[in-house]
């Protein structure tokens, strides 16, 4: 159901919404354009592609998946949601291109595992998506200006269920789907 909305405030990547409820209360929400992540598997070697990537908000550095904005602003983002388009096709195009830049690979096969939806009052979604198949990018990683990525290595499924206990991969909501995904491929292989 959707409710009538109001923008109160805006910047370049959120919003602060007013929903106005049946009965007259507002709800308060705040919005930012989605995003994406890659869990890249190497399946015969039974690993799983991370980067090592400094992040201003730990003031030090992560393990990550590669990822990144589906749009780089909530003007984007808006108008996206105004043309009507299908949101998944955006993510999938921008999971591509991520995989490249981020990674150096080009996706052969790319199937969404889960969407992760944050909370009531913050709607920031994350598309994390299973790359299958895929190949080494002709020009390597292409990062951003300013993306301080500094390695892109290979963990095995056990190392990586390790490094998230010992904190190592501190995006926490993608740290527990990863640990869910690493449990779907160990069933599958019993």
């Amino acid at each position: 159901m959707s409710l009538p909305e109001e923008i109160v405030a805006s910047g370049k990547l959120f919003e602060l919404v007013h929903e106005t409820q049946p009965d007259g209360r507002v709800f308060e929400k705040a919005r930012r354009a989605p995003g994406v992540r890659l869990i890249i598997v190497d399946r015969p070697k039974g690993t799983i592609l991370l980067t090592k990537e400094f992040r201003k908000e730990l003031g030090g550095w992560d393990y990550r998946l590669p990822g990144g904005k589906v749009f780089d602003s909530l003007g984007e983002y808006d108008t996206h949601r105004q043309s009507g388009a299908a949101i998944l096709e955006a993510a999938t195009k921008k999971a591509r291109e991520e995989a490249v830049e981020e990674a150096g690979i080009d996706t052969k096969e790319l199937t969404l595992f889960r969407k992760s939806t944050l909370g009531a009052t913050v709607e920031w979604d994350l598309y994390v998506f299973e790359v299958g198949k895929w190949s080494l990018s002709e020009g390597g990683q292409q990062l951003e200006e300013g993306e301080m990525i500094e390695a892109v290595s290979w963990f095995g499924y056990e190392e990586v269920e390790a490094m998230i206990m010992r904190g190592d991969m501190q995006e926490d909501r993608i740290a527990l789907i990863l640990l869910q995904w690493i449990a779907k491929q160990k069933e599958s292989t019993k």
